[in-house]
This record gives structure tokens, C-alpha cells and sequence, in this order.
């Protein structure tokens, strides 16, 4: 038996063959990094198959003799999304010149007479006209704005800077900013705040979205002013990392 001092502490035996938490521990570190390698694949895969899926209805604007089961025999996946850009591809080259501009304006024309459709076509034209146009500065700055109280900031995007009556009632600038609700950036709330208490981010509009979907888990790498990436090292992976609360 070996003697030990009195103010020596006794301390844990060593133990040389892993315990059932060493093993619990080892099998929780590979189950995180199989959900990290398959739950990415399965998102991206639904919503691809589900874009698909869509656009695939489209090839019932063709007659049904021309289908690819009737000329094939069988249905061939993704022919209708074939189908939908060539339409789309068409239709651009169609209104792109004089004689295409005045159907569309005509065909407008009609849809303005119909009350309802009004409201709704144009309302859905001008924001598309929005994100498409290369001019248009709405939805290219990502800011950071005090709400929905003082203190406690979200992540918000610039959606345009408002004219008319708005801005001739209120004595600052204002700016129309658009605030995402996480983890579905596709609704959220439409607020109005002075361009003085904004704090510009270098971050750029998808990195921004990406935060606001992970819910801030995924967070983007620092920039300059000019937008340059400072953080130039990727971050380190789950995968064999070895996490020190996980030892012993």
C-alpha cells in the first residue's frame, strides 16, 4: 500500500479502457456529423424536387398529343421545366421588340379594367420590376436596426426609400426597411426608420438571408469597406473535432 503526505490529494485512478459515457459520447459525435452530411442533401433535395415539380405543370400548355407520355410512352421528369424556360425564353424575346411591347400593353390595358386583377398584377409587376431592375437599390444593403425595441437589434434589408406623403409628413429621411421573421425570411414586417439610426452592414444580402434561415448559427465572415473577406480561415468543421466538455 503506498503512503501518501498529508496535504497530498488523492486523485482519480486511471482508467484505461473507455466507459459507457466515453462510448455514449463517441456515438453522439457521429450521429451530429450524419445529420450534418444528410440534412443539407435532404433540404436541398425537396426544394429542387419541389421547384421541379412545379415548373413541371407547365406541360399541360401543351395538347396532349404532343406530351412526352404520348410520344414516348412514359412521363419524363423534368420536361416540364424544360418546357417553362423555353416559354420564358420566348416570351422575352417576343415583348423585346416594338410589336411584342404593344400586345403587352394591350394585354395590360384589359387586366386594368378588372378590379381585383388590377390590384394584384401590379401590385406583383412592380415588385418583380424591383428585383429584377440592375438599377433599383432595393434589397442590396443589409442593415442592422433597433427593434423591436431599444437594445435588441435584427438584421433587416433595405427595401427603398419612400416618397410622397410619407416622407412629406416626418422630418427625418427615412428608409423603407424590410425586417425577416426567422427561420422563413419570406414574411416578416415592413418599417419605416431614419437613415441616422441605421448601422450599415458590409455583409451581403444572401449572406444575410443565410443568417436569418439558420437562425443566426450560421454567421458570415467578416468585411472591410470595400467588401473584402477578412477572415480568411473557413471554419472548422464538427466532423472528428473533439470538443473538451466531451473528454473523460
Amino acid at each position: 500500500m503506498s503512503e501518501r503526505s498529508p496535504g497530498q490529494e488523492q486523485g482519480p485512478e486511471p482508467d484505461d479502457k473507455p466507459g459507457k459515457g466515453g462510448r455514449f459520447v463517441t456515438l453522439r459525435r457521429w450521429l451530429i456529423a450524419g445529420i450534418l452530411v444528410w440534412a443539407p442533401l435532404a433540404v436541398t433535395f425537396w426544394v429542387v424536387n419541389a421547384l421541379i415539380s412545379f415548373m413541371d405543370k407547365s406541360i399541360v400548355l401543351l395538347p396532349a398529343a404532343y406530351r412526352p407520355e404520348a410520344l414516348l410512352g412514359f412521363e419524363l421528369p423534368g420536361m416540364g421545366a424544360f418546357f417553362a424556360v423555353v416559354i420564358v425564353l420566348l416570351t422575352g424575346a417576343l415583348v423585346a421588340n416594338i410589336l411584342g411591347r404593344s400586345l403587352i400593353h394591350a394585354w395590360e390595358r384589359l387586366l386594368n379594367r378588372i378590379p381585383l386583377v388590377r390590384s394584384i398584377y401590379s401590385a406583383v409587376k412592380q415588385v418583380v420590376e424591383t428585383f429584377v431592375s440592375q438599377d433599383s437599390r432595393s434589397f442590396r444593403e443589409v442593415v442592422l436596426v433597433e427593434y423591436p425595441r431599444r437594445n435588441a437589434w435584427s438584421i433587416a434589408f433595405v427595401s427603398g426609400e419612400p416618397i410622397g406623403e410619407v416622407q412629406d409628413r416626418t422630418e427625418e429621411h427615412l428608409v423603407t426597411l424590410f425586417v425577416p421573421t426567422a427561420p422563413n425570411p419570406t414574411s416578416g414586417f415592413v418599417i419605416m426608420v431614419p437613415r441616422s439610426e441605421l448601422i450599415e452592414l458590409h455583409m451581403t444580402v444572401e449572406e444575410g438571408f443565410r443568417m436569418v434561415v439558420s437562425l443566426g448559427v450560421v454567421v458570415p465572415p467578416r468585411r472591410d469597406g470595400n467588401g473584402r473577406v477578412l477572415d480568411t480561415a473557413p471554419p472548422e468543421p464538427y466532423l472528428g473535432r473533439t470538443d473538451s466538455r466531451d473528454e473523460g
